[in-house]
């Protein structure tokens, strides 16, 4: 496959992209920037790749954060860069995916979700509380379930089929911002009972790539194979919400 590695770090990114191909052999893997948390820099990825890439058969939105703070558009930063970003991404790429059809998207959400509880008419803007970036977190993962089940809605009949991943608790940088207070009770966690990044790729990998999927385009995934979401995860009034609302927010 040709694979483009597209991350914030222009260090990270292409050390990645180096390390892959040394140790796979394959030279059709390279790095292009894009910062999911400013809607100018999606705006130029999909420009470029789309200026510079015929082809696209899968579509992983993978980034994340759980630190709070406010982006250069003025929403979240977990909402923008879990969700915000990702929605404005698959739809800018959403023809070139149709044109290559049968092509997959594969959203990572999480268990998380839990606790989400969006709501339409505040979409973008940090909760309050004394756990808000917490609960910012779960809603964007929540978020993330639903854009996957309502974006199956809307591409019946494309062969653009989607899918909703929780990996498993993961031992990756994603809690380097947690509060001073709560790190030595959580790192010591991660280290014993998390899974390592190689494990947590597992079942989104199997999303990606598995014969067979396309039936359950919209559903859930866990380690397990396919589950039921948690009830606001399966509420189809609050995915269509979630588009439309999302659609004004980046400006579709």
């Amino acid at each position: 496959a040709r694979v483009i590695l597209a991350t914030r770090s222009a260090r990270r990114g292409e050390a990645a992209a180096s390390r892959i191909r040394r140790e796979t052999g394959n030279n059709e893997v390279q790095f292009m920037h894009l910062d999911l948390a400013s809607l100018r820099s999606v705006r130029a990825f999909a420009s470029t790749f789309l200026h510079q890439e015929p082809q696209l058969h899968l579509l992983i939105n993978n980034a994340g954060v759980s630190a709070g703070g406010t982006t250069e558009d003025g929403f979240s930063l977990p909402f923008q860069v879990n969700h915000l970003g990702h929605f404005l991404l698959t739809q800018l790429l959403l023809e070139r995916l149709r044109s290559c059809a049968p092509s997959r998207v594969v959203i990572v959400a999480s268990s998380a979700h839990c606790a989400g509880r969006l709501r339409p008419e505040s979409l973008g803007r940090p909760p309050s509380g004394l756990f808000s970036t917490f609960q910012d977190y779960c809603d964007s993962k929540l978020a993330n379930v639903l854009h996957a089940r309502e974006l199956a809605t809307r591409e019946q009949g494309t062969q653009v089929t989607c899918y909703a991943v929780h990996p498993g608790f993961v031992n990756t940088s994603l809690f380097r911002h947690a509060p001073p207070w709560l790190k030595p009770l959580l790192l010591p966690l991660a280290w014993l009972l998390f899974l390592d990044a190689s494990e947590g790729a597992q079942v989104v990998l199997d999303c990606a790539t598995q014969d067979g999927l396309e039936p359950l385009s919209g559903r859930y995934f866990t380690d397990g194979g396919p589950r039921l979401p948690w009830p606001a995860g399966r509420d189809d009034r609050l995915a269509r919400a979630l588009w439309e609302g999302s659609e004004r927010l980046v400006g579709l």
